[in-house]
């Protein structure tokens, strides 16, 4: 089932030299648009039509993410696709995002769904408010960067979460059953 996931199952539109004002006259036009999402970073603009399987990975991804919060007893506020902005710089909604222990203004933890468009660009947005730590799923794969003086350093685990084992994670998530991919998860933090 996500195992053969189409290019084509999330519309894309990106385009340069937006001013902050056409920003917010455009989001206020999509407004009442569900299924689109608009992101700016210092006069980029992009338009993501969400679909189906961006869904089914975003939402299996959060209840695994749940499930091991719970097991783990590690304290959270799940703070889903909050806004989060910089006034005339940025203004984006991750697909999931976390704080850990109390509640913050800037996520400790965001983490991107990518099934037609990403890149390490799409960083810049994160650098500017200083999210700790960024996740992009894409392909069947996590790419994890950890934020360290000023800049965006890639790792290959979680210093949020570091007993997490990412292979596993990304295995789970390309079950064709999401029961499945609920036990076979538990059964590791058991």
């Amino acid at each position: 089932m996500i195992q053969a996931l189409a290019k084509s199952d999330r519309e894309h539109f990106v385009r340069q030299f937006v001013t902050w004002e056409q920003f917010q006259a455009l989001e206020s036009a999509f407004a009442d648009i569900n299924g689109v999402r608009l992101n700016y970073c210092e006069g980029v603009l992009e338009i993501v039509g969400i679909r189906r399987v961006h869904e089914m990975i975003r939402t299996l991804l959060g209840a695994l993410l749940g499930q091991y919060f719970m097991l783990k007893r590690i304290r959270f506020v799940s703070t889903g696709t909050y806004t989060q902005s910089l006034q005339g710089r940025t203004k984006f909604q991750a697909d999931l995002s976390y704080n850990f222990d109390t509640e913050k203004e800037i996520s400790d933890l965001c983490i991107e769904v990518v099934v037609t468009s990403g890149n390490v660009a799409k960083l810049r947005k994160y650098q500017l408010l200083e999210v700790p730590e960024v996740w992009f799923w894409e392909e069947g794969k996590i790419s994890i960067f950890c934020f360290q003086d000023g800049d965006y350093v890639q790792s290959s685990h979680s210093l949020c979460l570091p007993d997490l084992d990412i292979e596993h994670l990304e295995q789970c998530l390309l079950m064709d059953s999401q029961l499945e991919a609920m036990l076979a998860f538990e059964n590791i933090y058991r």
